[in-house]
């Protein structure tokens, strides 16, 4: 796990702007909520397609969806229900900030993702 060094707020954004991928990965958690806190004694797991959430931030606060897809490059995910209407009428999806959604049921058709999580316990 990389550590910055820097309290500098200019730095860390620097390096949250020029991860490399295989550490964007941990920009993905969300907090699960608080029945799947107490089952897997865990706060928090990184978002995959599939797991459904509830926005908890913003303007679609307290809509529950499906993730339909993970943006690592902008560290963002599309969830099914959260869109913006543009200005000729036609709906597009609303990226969310993985921080701003709780998990509620988790996505476990990875059965690595399912050990590790009870691996946890």
């Amino acid at each position: 796990m990389v550590r910055i060094a820097s309290t500098q707020p200019r730095k860390q954004r620097k390096y949250r702007y020029n991860a490399p991928l295989h550490a964007r990965g941990r920009f993905l958690n969300a907090p699960l909520s608080k029945e799947l806190r107490t089952q897997y004694s865990r706060r928090n797991v990184r978002v995959v397609t599939g797991d459904t959430v509830r926005v908890i931030r913003g303007d679609f606060a307290s809509n529950e969806g499906v993730v339909d897809r993970v943006n690592l490059e902008k560290s963002q995910i599309i969830v099914h229900g959260v869109t913006s209407t543009r200005a000729d009428g036609s709906e597009v999806p609303r990226p969310v900030d993985p921080s701003n959604v709780c998990i509620v049921k988790l996505n476990l058709k990875d059965k690595r993702r399912e050990e590790k999580l009870e691996a946890k316990k």
